[in-house]
């Protein structure tokens, strides 16, 4: 214990030495570099030099001398006349009438501390005396700093706003130190003794108190504002979060001490045990993370958002590319949603068609989108109006521009479904992000709608860009297949030729068997080559299919689901009787591709099936596999485009020719696929007699026309 009491007065020696040089610090700052115009400056000059001496004398000869109370004594004189200079230069003087009471009360109460050293040095040597004038001298101290901060609290309520930044700095000092002296005090006071800490370090914060007088005195110093980040925020609530509960430990165990006995122990124990399980489970939880945020956010900042580490993590999520990474619209997703901290989210993209539909998911495995996740209709609303739109105030009623009534019902049904923020590009709608619910749930407001859309338009920029960059990639790639074509071309000139030349040698040999023998070979092998050429090049690029007539659908899946009997197994679920009108050839060319498609991604002994329906006016057949599945990325950017193809050696204009035969029989193909779930390719042909009714009114109406 006696290195313990050597530390302790080294500690008060070295709080006394640095609260001088740091009060002598501040006088000279203040004499050489302050506004000589303040009517403060001289007595806050004085106040320092007089802290100055008197932290040395305490540092020298103890608190408790007789100097150092007089020097204390005179340096709370010199505050109290520069709290009544501040009283003078805010214009009041109307008001300095009962304050000039006040000021002489101080000053008399002020000036008994002398009356009172006399007193103790006069009867030294009795210890209920001592008791007594330690007693009174504190209280002395305590009316004049009571009476101090009540004189600071009117100055600073009744400043006028332009003269309030000049008092801040000047009020915060002051009132630190006539408060620091007050609760100094008041516990000397009650106890009977100094208190020790708080006496120890008196010397320290009066030193800093005084360096804040030389902030305020200078010119930038009403301009300085203390502004911590926000990391430095949170972490500072954290670790007083976490000393409270220390705290907090320490009161009730001492509280169960004072039953006594067993009781206390095994009281003891089990709140301490208890206590340990909650901090294990509270304090490593995300929630109770969010609440202090957004509780530290609500009261402590004039803005919801840190806009520069915003716009920091926005551009490091972005620019994460590479091998191993995620694709540009998840990191898309991943950005949008770590601004609002919400733990998922989807991009969904418009389709050739306009309609939404999903292209990519980031942390929400578990949702299930349809095909058509959105309308055209509430994608040009969206678009029109650059709408962020919050689900909830959908479900509570609330309608801005009639996009209520357009929202998918799975997108209402599902409650971790929160906000839908569009991407713009140049007026167009680039993509939609769905943002899951955050954990720690709240409104939208101004500041949420403004940065989304800021964001989303960034985005959506990317987003425009890549897309542009494919278009290239793909007429580079049409371009190298259009110079392959040069070569098939210089083929059939090769052929064209030979031709020509065995036309012109007829002519002159025409009788002669041997020649007629080789030329009869040679047109064969040239027809041949020629057929081949032409049937392998007829099926691409022309997007046109002749002879529509209507095609029994059930018919013709029993035939593909016959062709693969003897390669993989292929059954028929439905067969609903239907009709459609289209091009048998072409679309039997078409299922079988999709077929072979499924087959190639199935294991050997899983079978692909065939659905054939009607709805309304179309009749659909459905190919569908429980094979690899394929991502919402690969589905919307690769299936359909030529030269993309997820098989080794493939040349990826199978998929491209089935949808462009379908399309040119006035049908659709819809894709749904899960990776490690399967796909379901829906080819969709109007109804035969949809079509023939159309036709005949069409007939009658032109026929209308001609009478006419």
């Amino acid at each position: 214990m006696i290195w313990l009491g050597g530390f302790v007065n080294l500690a008060s020696f070295l709080s006394w030495v640095t609260g001088a040089v740091l009060s002598a610090g501040a006088m000279l700052w203040m004499w050489h570099h302050g506004e000589r115009a303040r009517p403060d400056r001289m007595p806050l000059i004085i106040a320092a030099g007089l802290s100055a001496i008197w932290c040395a004398l305490a540092a020298g000869l103890g608190a408790q001398h007789s100097a150092v109370v007089i020097a204390a004594m005179l340096r709370n004189l010199a505050l109290i006349s520069a709290i009544f200079c501040l009283f003078s230069a805010d214009g009041r003087t109307a008001s300095l009438k009962p304050i000039r009471p006040v000021i002489i009360a101080l000053v008399l109460v002020q000036l008994l501390q002398p009356v009172v050293l006399f007193v103790e040095m006069r009867v030294a040597g009795s210890p209920d005396v001592r008791n007594i004038v330690l007693e009174a001298r504190a209280l002395i101290d305590m009316l004049v700093a009571i009476g101090a901060l009540l004189l600071l609290h009117n100055l600073y309520a009744g400043a006028a706003s332009a003269l309030r930044p000049v008092l801040r700095w000047t009020g915060i000092a002051l009132a630190g130190i006539f408060a620091y002296d007050l609760n100094l005090q008041t516990l000397t006071f009650l106890i009977g003794n100094p208190a020790g800490a708080l006496g120890d370090l008196r010397g320290l914060f009066v030193g800093i108190m005084t360096a804040i007088f030389a902030l305020g005195m200078s010119s930038a110093g009403p301009r300085v504002q203390f502004s911590p980040s926000r990391a430095v925020t949170f972490r500072t609530l954290s670790l007083l979060l976490i000393g409270g509960y220390l705290v907090g430990m320490v009161v009730v165990t001492k509280s169960l001490a004072m039953l006594g006995g067993d009781m206390a122990r095994a009281s003891q124990s089990v709140f301490l045990v208890i206590a340990v399980i909650g901090a294990a489970l509270a304090l490593p939880s995300p929630r109770l993370r969010g609440w202090l945020r957004v509780t530290a956010t609500k009261h402590l900042f004039q803005h919801r958002y840190d806009y520069r580490q915003e716009w920091l993590r926005f551009t490091r999520t972005i620019g994460r590319s590479g091998a191993g990474n995620a694709s540009l619209e998840e990191r898309a997703v991943k950005a949008l949603a770590d601004i609002t901290e919400s733990p998922a989210g989807l991009l969904l993209m418009p389709s050739e068609d306009a309609h939404l539909e999903l292209t990519a998911r980031w942390n929400w495995p578990t949702i299930t989108v349809p095909a058509r996740a959105g309308t055209i209709v509430l994608a040009n609303l969206l678009e029109h109006h650059n709408l962020v739109l919050a689900l909830d105030e959908v479900r509570c009623g609330i309608d801005h521009h009639g996009e209520a009534a357009h929202v998918p019902p799975w997108l209402l049904q599902t409650e971790d479904a929160w906000a839908l923020v569009p991407l713009i590009h140049f007026d167009r709608l680039v993509g939609v992000v769905l943002l899951a619910r955050p954990r720690n749930p709240r409104q939208l407001d101004w500041e949420d709608f403004d940065l989304l859309r800021v964001v989303g338009q960034q985005l959506a920029s990317y987003l425009a860009e890549q897309a542009g960059h494919q278009a290239l990639m793909d007429a580079s790639r049409f371009d190298e297949f259009n110079r392959r074509m040069a070569f098939v071309m210089h083929d059939i000139k090769n052929l064209v030729s030979q031709m020509s030349l065995l036309a012109t040698n007829a002519e002159r040999h025409a009788d002669n068997p041997a020649f007629r023998a080789d030329m009869l070979v040679t047109l064969r092998n040239s027809a041949d080559k020629l057929s081949a050429l032409l049937a392998r090049l007829g099926r691409y690029g022309s997007g046109q299919v002749n002879g529509l007539d209507s095609i029994d659908l059930v018919e013709l899946a029993r035939g593909i689901a016959d062709r693969f009997k003897g390669v993989h197994p292929v059954a028929l679920t439905r067969e609903v009787p239907v009709q459609v009108m289209g091009n048998r050839e072409a679309l039997e060319q078409a299922l079988i591709h999709l077929v072979q498609n499924a087959i190639d991604a199935s294991e050997a002994t899983m079978p692909v099936f065939l659905d054939v329906t009607s709805e309304g006016l179309h009749g659909a057949i459905d190919v569908v596999d429980a094979g690899k599945g394929m991502s919402p990325a690969f589905v919307r950017t690769g299936l359909f485009k030529p030269f993309i193809s997820s098989k080794a050696g493939g040349f990826g204009i199978g998929a491209f020719e089935a949808r462009e035969l379908v399309k040119a029989m006035g049908g659709r193909i819809a894709v749904e696929s899960r990776e490690g779930l399967g796909t379901r390719f829906s080819v969709v042909l109007p109804l035969a007699n949809a079509v023939h009714l159309l036709g005949a009114q069409s007939d009658d109406d032109v026929t209308a026309q001609e009478v006419a």
